[in-house]
């Protein structure tokens, strides 16, 4: 599945649509089965407060790849992501309660490159922190 985006379409400055994606308890469980990644930060809330944090928090992982739903969605095409990093700078803390926590994303064209690609700069939201800094995926189009 390719994506159906032309490069000559568009235009730096250009606001993908936002999203906002829900992290409760039972996600992180299911991400640590899905992963392999069982570090009792992420389910174990005494653990969690015990070496320092205030509660449980998200895998970083996974919050990157929340995150960059909002480009693949765009494109709607995964595969359409040939670049992708992030900084972690601040944890998404995740209660103990039926609402749990929240992932905010928006992303931009940032730039146009070469070979029908553009830069696309993302920022992630929780709890209003920004949760990644740095946050820049390479998109090919057609």
């Amino acid at each position: 599945m390719a994506t159906t985006i032309k490069y000559a379409d568009v235009e730096v400055g250009a606001e993908l649509p936002a999203q906002a994606f829900p992290v409760t308890r039972a996600t992180l469980v299911q991400y640590a089965g899905a992963s392999g990644d069982f570090n009792p930060i992420h389910w174990n809330e005494k653990f969690a407060v015990e070496v320092g944090l205030p509660d449980v928090i998200a895998h970083g992982m996974f919050t990157m790849a929340e995150a960059i739903r909002v480009v693949t969605d765009w494109t709607g095409d995964p595969a359409a992501v040939v670049e992708y990093g992030v900084r972690f700078t601040k944890p998404v803390v995740v209660p103990n309660d039926d609402k749990g926590a929240e992932v905010e994303v928006s992303a931009k064209v940032a730039a146009k490159l070469d070979d029908n690609r553009v830069r696309v700069d993302l920022v992630a939201m929780s709890a209003g922190q920004k949760v990644l800094g740095m946050s820049r995926a390479v998109v090919q189009l057609v």
